[in-house]
């Protein structure tokens, strides 16, 4: 028996994007909690150890289409002119991430949340994610403002900031055909935000 009889479904190739559209046909055929990773790369024609080359689990393929864009925060701060206030450089650099990200990238797993039963599991890995770019954007607040600032505000900023930002890209991935870039979205949430912490650093 050769290799290619363990395999049904597409040809095999070791693609992301293929475990990607494989992963959202299922779920949508079967919901999120009734498809298992074995199911998803015999779909997308790969073996199990190829699906782990490119997801650590199966909740990573919730977030495909924005990982690699919020991975982009540090880079962007660190990109900030030094002499420029904080709440100025955390605006621009998170408004920066949201306009790198494609515009016909719009999350499955969030416009098809009650189809595919992805609500529990986007939530738990949805917290992961915003923790840990909050200690990011935390990190980055706090070697700005220095030790004299109170340690509360580079956590509050941090919360604040990228809980708008959050909140923006939920009303952009349900806003439809009338979907205006996710930069747009983004940027009315936190300027406001950003221009009350300023007030106050």
């Amino acid at each position: 028996m050769n290799d290619t009889t363990h395999h049904i479904g597409r040809p095999r190739r070791s693609s992301k994007r293929t475990l990607e559209e494989a992963a959202a046909e299922l779920f949508l055929e079967q919901t999120y909690a009734r498809t298992t990773v074995d199911q998803i790369a015999a779909r997308a024609g790969v073996s199990r150890n190829t699906f782990f080359n490119y997801f650590g689990s199966k909740s990573d393929l919730l977030w495909v289409d924005f990982d690699e864009t919020i991975e982009r925060l540090g880079a962007e701060l660190a990109a900030e002119a030094e002499d420029r206030a904080v709440m100025d450089a955390v605006r621009e650099a998170i408004v920066r991430v949201a306009a790198s990200h494609a515009e016909d990238r719009v999350p499955w797993a969030l416009t098809q949340v009650d189809l595919m039963g992805t609500r529990d599991d986007l939530e738990a890995s949805g917290l992961r994610r915003f923790m840990k770019q909050c200690g990011v954007l935390q990190a980055f607040v706090s070697r700005r403002l220095g030790s004299s600032a109170k340690p509360v505000l580079p956590r509050a900023v941090a919360f604040a900031v990228l809980g708008a930002a959050a909140a923006a890209a939920g009303v952009w991935a349900n806003a439809g055909v009338g979907r205006r870039p996710l930069a747009d979205y983004v940027a009315e949430a936190v300027e406001p935000v950003c221009a009350g912490f300023a007030q106050v650093l």
